[in-house]
């Protein structure tokens, strides 16, 4: 849903479109969410066709990164200290 009311129902995501996303629903989770050098960055790192717009696919290939360093950070914190 995330998605769908960012691009306000278009199939991609511009320049404008994602840097609002990653800056109002990510930023609590991600260290650069507020730098705009930073978020161009990922959206040239995930745009996998270079159109210059983020897919669903590209914006999930995002949310499964972030979930997967997430996970390894809370596996990590579990582990007892040597």
């Amino acid at each position: 849903m995330t998605f769908i009311k960012s691009s306000k129902g278009k199939e991609n995501l511009d320049s404008s479109s994602f840097k609002k996303l990653v800056s109002k629903q990510l930023g609590g989770i991600m260290e650069d969410a507020n730098s705009s050098s930073a978020i161009k960055e990922m959206q040239n790192g995930l745009d996998d066709n270079s159109d210059g717009k983020v897919s669903f696919q590209e914006y999930f290939n995002l949310i499964g990164y972030l979930a997967k360093s997430m996970s390894q950070k809370e596996s990590g914190a579990a582990e007892p200290a040597s």
